[in-house]
Protein backbone atom coordinates (compact mmCIF):
# COMPACT_ATOMS: atom_id res chain seq x y z
CA UNK A 1 0.00 0.00 0.00
CA UNK A 2 2.82 2.61 0.84
CA UNK A 3 4.69 1.61 -2.54
CA UNK A 4 1.22 2.39 -4.39
CA UNK A 5 1.18 5.41 -2.34
CA UNK A 6 4.01 6.68 -3.11
CA UNK A 7 3.69 5.72 -6.79
CA UNK A 8 0.90 7.96 -7.20
CA UNK A 9 2.17 11.24 -5.70
CA UNK A 10 5.21 10.61 -7.70
CA UNK A 11 3.00 11.43 -10.49
CA UNK A 12 1.34 14.40 -9.24
CA UNK A 13 3.23 17.81 -10.39
CA UNK A 14 5.14 19.75 -7.34
CA UNK A 15 5.44 23.71 -7.85
CA UNK A 16 7.14 23.74 -5.08
CA UNK A 17 10.02 21.40 -2.34
CA UNK A 18 10.65 21.34 1.02
CA UNK A 19 13.97 21.20 2.23
CA UNK A 20 13.85 18.43 4.98
CA UNK A 21 16.97 18.36 7.39
CA UNK A 22 17.71 15.64 9.62
CA UNK A 23 19.69 16.24 12.69
CA UNK A 24 20.98 13.18 14.77
CA UNK A 25 24.22 11.73 15.86
CA UNK A 26 23.50 8.64 17.68
CA UNK A 27 24.77 10.27 21.23
CA UNK A 28 22.75 11.92 23.48
CA UNK A 29 24.45 14.79 24.68
CA UNK A 30 26.10 16.45 22.14
CA UNK A 31 24.21 19.14 21.86
CA UNK A 32 21.33 18.25 19.04
CA UNK A 33 18.48 19.84 20.01
CA UNK A 34 20.17 23.29 21.16
CA UNK A 35 21.87 23.16 17.37
CA UNK A 36 18.26 22.17 15.37
CA UNK A 37 16.77 25.23 17.51
CA UNK A 38 19.47 27.87 16.77
CA UNK A 39 19.35 26.54 13.23
CA UNK A 40 15.55 26.94 12.90
CA UNK A 41 15.76 30.58 14.37
CA UNK A 42 18.87 31.47 11.97
CA UNK A 43 17.02 30.15 9.00
CA UNK A 44 14.24 32.10 9.63
CA UNK A 45 15.86 35.36 10.58
CA UNK A 46 17.90 35.27 6.99
CA UNK A 47 13.97 34.74 5.87
CA UNK A 48 12.97 31.04 5.31
CA UNK A 49 9.86 29.89 6.70
CA UNK A 50 10.60 27.17 9.13
CA UNK A 51 9.34 24.29 10.69
CA UNK A 52 10.89 22.35 13.60
CA UNK A 53 9.63 18.89 14.49
CA UNK A 54 10.55 16.82 17.68
CA UNK A 55 10.96 13.63 16.64
CA UNK A 56 12.37 12.29 20.26
CA UNK A 57 8.89 11.31 20.56
CA UNK A 58 9.57 9.85 23.91
CA UNK A 59 12.02 12.44 25.58
CA UNK A 60 10.41 15.85 24.00
CA UNK A 61 12.24 18.67 25.24
CA UNK A 62 12.30 21.55 21.87
CA UNK A 63 9.44 23.14 23.66
CA UNK A 64 11.17 23.76 26.95
CA UNK A 65 13.83 24.85 25.98
CA UNK A 66 12.29 28.17 24.61
CA UNK A 67 9.76 28.08 27.44
CA UNK A 68 6.63 27.68 25.11
CA UNK A 69 3.38 26.29 26.46
CA UNK A 70 2.21 23.26 24.80
CA UNK A 71 -1.10 22.14 25.30
CA UNK A 72 -1.40 18.97 22.56
CA UNK A 73 1.15 17.74 21.10
CA UNK A 74 1.78 14.56 18.51
CA UNK A 75 0.04 11.73 20.91
CA UNK A 76 -2.87 13.87 20.13
CA UNK A 77 -2.66 13.97 16.09
CA UNK A 78 -2.38 9.93 16.39
CA UNK A 79 -5.24 9.27 18.57
CA UNK A 80 -6.95 11.58 16.16
CA UNK A 81 -8.04 13.85 18.36
CA UNK A 82 -6.54 16.72 16.60
CA UNK A 83 -4.74 17.82 12.99
CA UNK A 84 -1.08 18.36 12.92
CA UNK A 85 -1.88 22.03 11.96
CA UNK A 86 -3.41 22.40 15.26
CA UNK A 87 -0.66 21.54 17.60
CA UNK A 88 1.62 23.57 15.84
CA UNK A 89 3.50 26.43 18.44
CA UNK A 90 4.80 29.52 17.22
CA UNK A 91 8.55 30.29 18.35
CA UNK A 92 10.67 33.03 17.88
CA UNK A 93 11.39 34.97 14.73
CA UNK A 94 8.03 32.75 13.73
CA UNK A 95 9.75 29.24 13.75
CA UNK A 96 6.68 26.80 13.77
CA UNK A 97 7.44 23.78 16.09
CA UNK A 98 5.77 20.35 16.53
CA UNK A 99 5.97 19.19 20.14
CA UNK A 100 6.08 15.89 20.87
CA UNK A 101 5.43 14.74 24.75
CA UNK A 102 7.97 13.55 27.44
CA UNK A 103 8.11 10.72 30.13
CA UNK A 104 5.72 8.69 27.07
CA UNK A 105 7.09 5.15 26.86
CA UNK A 106 4.23 4.15 24.29
CA UNK A 107 5.36 7.64 22.12
CA UNK A 108 9.10 6.11 22.33
CA UNK A 109 7.85 2.61 21.03
CA UNK A 110 5.88 3.53 18.27
CA UNK A 111 5.10 0.14 15.76
CA UNK A 112 4.86 0.39 11.93
CA UNK A 113 0.97 1.36 11.80
CA UNK A 114 1.74 4.81 14.44
CA UNK A 115 4.23 5.68 12.63
CA UNK A 116 2.87 5.84 9.24
CA UNK A 117 0.14 7.46 10.88
CA UNK A 118 2.64 10.19 11.93
CA UNK A 119 3.81 10.56 8.55
CA UNK A 120 0.28 10.12 7.28
CA UNK A 121 -0.47 13.60 9.57
CA UNK A 122 2.26 15.27 7.71
CA UNK A 123 0.03 14.63 4.18
CA UNK A 124 -2.50 16.80 5.69
CA UNK A 125 -0.16 19.90 6.71
CA UNK A 126 -1.75 23.20 5.83
CA UNK A 127 1.34 25.52 7.28
CA UNK A 128 2.81 26.41 4.37
CA UNK A 129 6.66 25.98 5.41
CA UNK A 130 10.25 25.82 3.42
CA UNK A 131 12.28 24.02 5.43
CA UNK A 132 11.68 20.99 8.15
CA UNK A 133 14.30 20.39 10.31
CA UNK A 134 14.00 17.35 12.33
CA UNK A 135 15.18 16.66 15.73
CA UNK A 136 15.75 12.90 15.86
CA UNK A 137 16.13 11.36 19.34
CA UNK A 138 19.22 9.37 20.35
CA UNK A 139 20.58 6.11 19.60
CA UNK A 140 19.94 4.24 16.55
CA UNK A 141 16.22 3.08 17.01
CA UNK A 142 14.02 2.57 13.87
CA UNK A 143 12.18 6.10 14.90
CA UNK A 144 15.77 7.59 14.26
CA UNK A 145 17.26 5.42 11.51
CA UNK A 146 13.28 5.98 9.58
CA UNK A 147 13.39 9.58 9.92
CA UNK A 148 16.88 9.88 9.41
CA UNK A 149 16.57 7.76 5.84
CA UNK A 150 13.38 9.86 5.26
CA UNK A 151 15.41 13.16 5.18
CA UNK A 152 16.95 14.92 1.55
CA UNK A 153 19.81 15.89 3.85
CA UNK A 154 21.33 14.22 7.00
CA UNK A 155 23.47 16.28 9.67
CA UNK A 156 25.68 13.93 12.39
CA UNK A 157 26.31 16.37 15.11
CA UNK A 158 29.66 15.01 17.15
CA UNK A 159 31.43 16.16 19.93
CA UNK A 160 35.04 15.69 21.66
CA UNK A 161 33.79 12.25 23.16
CA UNK A 162 34.86 8.44 21.97
CA UNK A 163 31.43 7.57 22.35
CA UNK A 164 30.44 10.37 20.13
CA UNK A 165 32.40 8.97 17.14
CA UNK A 166 31.69 5.20 17.75
CA UNK A 167 27.67 5.88 17.82
CA UNK A 168 28.00 8.17 14.82
CA UNK A 169 29.67 5.32 12.82
CA UNK A 170 27.15 2.98 13.82
CA UNK A 171 24.46 5.09 12.34
CA UNK A 172 26.06 6.12 9.17
CA UNK A 173 27.32 2.26 9.03
CA UNK A 174 22.88 1.39 9.14
CA UNK A 175 22.11 3.90 7.43
CA UNK A 176 23.95 3.46 4.52
CA UNK A 177 24.47 -0.28 4.90
CA UNK A 178 20.46 -1.34 4.96
CA UNK A 179 19.20 1.97 3.35
CA UNK A 180 21.44 2.98 0.72
CA UNK A 181 22.35 6.60 2.52
CA UNK A 182 25.76 7.85 1.36
CA UNK A 183 26.09 11.22 2.23
CA UNK A 184 26.32 13.21 5.06
CA UNK A 185 27.18 16.16 6.45
CA UNK A 186 29.35 16.52 9.97
CA UNK A 187 28.96 19.32 12.68
CA UNK A 188 31.64 19.06 14.93
CA UNK A 189 29.97 20.78 18.31
CA UNK A 190 31.38 22.03 21.72
CA UNK A 191 35.25 21.61 20.43
CA UNK A 192 37.76 23.70 22.11
CA UNK A 193 39.84 24.77 18.63
CA UNK A 194 39.33 24.72 15.16
CA UNK A 195 42.18 22.40 14.97
CA UNK A 196 40.28 19.99 17.37
CA UNK A 197 37.17 20.21 15.22
CA UNK A 198 39.00 19.46 12.47
CA UNK A 199 40.64 16.23 13.93
CA UNK A 200 37.42 14.85 15.19
CA UNK A 201 35.92 15.10 11.80
CA UNK A 202 38.61 13.40 10.24
CA UNK A 203 39.03 10.63 12.94
CA UNK A 204 35.41 10.05 11.84
CA UNK A 205 36.01 10.34 7.96
CA UNK A 206 38.87 7.31 8.64
CA UNK A 207 37.06 4.98 10.02
CA UNK A 208 34.18 5.46 7.44
CA UNK A 209 36.09 5.55 4.81
CA UNK A 210 37.88 2.19 5.37
CA UNK A 211 35.08 0.31 5.73
CA UNK A 212 31.77 2.39 4.57
CA UNK A 213 30.79 3.67 0.52
CA UNK A 214 29.76 7.03 2.42
CA UNK A 215 30.99 10.86 1.84
CA UNK A 216 31.28 13.06 4.50
CA UNK A 217 31.55 16.62 4.48
CA UNK A 218 32.20 19.06 7.78
CA UNK A 219 29.47 21.62 7.44
CA UNK A 220 30.84 23.36 10.64
CA UNK A 221 32.66 23.76 13.72
CA UNK A 222 30.90 25.44 16.81
CA UNK A 223 33.25 25.81 19.93
CA UNK A 224 32.40 25.26 23.12
CA UNK A 225 31.06 28.33 24.56
CA UNK A 226 29.64 29.14 28.22
CA UNK A 227 27.07 31.61 26.90
CA UNK A 228 25.27 28.19 25.48
CA UNK A 229 24.67 27.10 29.35
CA UNK A 230 23.48 30.87 29.86
CA UNK A 231 21.15 30.93 27.35
CA UNK A 232 19.63 27.79 27.74
CA UNK A 233 18.90 28.57 31.40
CA UNK A 234 17.00 31.49 29.57
CA UNK A 235 15.67 29.04 27.44
CA UNK A 236 16.34 31.75 24.86
CA UNK A 237 18.22 30.85 21.67
CA UNK A 238 22.39 31.50 21.76
CA UNK A 239 21.45 33.69 18.48
CA UNK A 240 19.64 35.91 20.25
CA UNK A 241 20.67 36.23 24.02
CA UNK A 242 24.42 36.32 22.60
CA UNK A 243 24.69 37.42 19.27
CA UNK A 244 28.02 38.02 18.80
CA UNK A 245 29.24 34.58 21.05
CA UNK A 246 31.76 32.45 18.88
CA UNK A 247 28.45 29.18 19.24
CA UNK A 248 26.47 31.70 17.63
CA UNK A 249 28.49 33.17 14.64
CA UNK A 250 29.20 29.82 13.84
CA UNK A 251 25.76 28.62 13.85
CA UNK A 252 25.05 31.41 11.43
CA UNK A 253 27.59 30.54 9.22
CA UNK A 254 26.02 27.36 8.90
CA UNK A 255 22.29 28.66 8.47
CA UNK A 256 23.78 30.46 5.23
CA UNK A 257 24.87 26.77 4.00
CA UNK A 258 21.49 24.72 4.99
CA UNK A 259 19.35 27.92 3.57
CA UNK A 260 21.57 27.70 -0.02
CA UNK A 261 21.25 23.92 -0.38
CA UNK A 262 19.41 22.87 -3.15
CA UNK A 263 16.63 21.26 -2.92
CA UNK A 264 16.42 17.80 -5.06
CA UNK A 265 13.48 18.57 -7.97
CA UNK A 266 12.29 15.40 -7.60
CA UNK A 267 11.89 14.10 -3.81
CA UNK A 268 14.38 11.54 -3.61
CA UNK A 269 14.25 10.23 0.04
CA UNK A 270 14.12 7.01 0.87
CA UNK A 271 10.53 7.14 2.49
CA UNK A 272 9.94 8.74 -0.72
CA UNK A 273 6.01 9.30 0.20
CA UNK A 274 6.64 11.06 3.32
CA UNK A 275 8.48 13.92 1.66
CA UNK A 276 6.09 14.22 -1.04
CA UNK A 277 3.38 13.95 1.07
CA UNK A 278 4.51 16.61 2.76
CA UNK A 279 4.78 19.01 -0.65
CA UNK A 280 1.93 17.91 -2.04
CA UNK A 281 -0.24 20.28 0.46
CA UNK A 282 2.56 23.39 0.07
CA UNK A 283 1.38 23.63 -3.99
Amino acid sequence: MMEDQASSLRRMNRSKQIKVIAVTGGKGGVGKTNLTLNLAIAAAKKGSRVMVLDADLGLANVDVMLGLRVERNLSHVLSGDCTLDEILVTGPHGIKIAPATSGTQSMAELGPREHAGLIRAFGELQTPIEMLLVDTAAGISDMVVSFSRAAQDVIIVVCDEPTSLTDAYALIKILNREHGVFNFKVVANMVRSEREGQELFSKLSKVTGRFLDVALELVSIVPFDENVRKSIRKQTAIIDAYPSSGAAKAINKLADKVVSWPVPIQAGGHLEFFIENLVSLQD
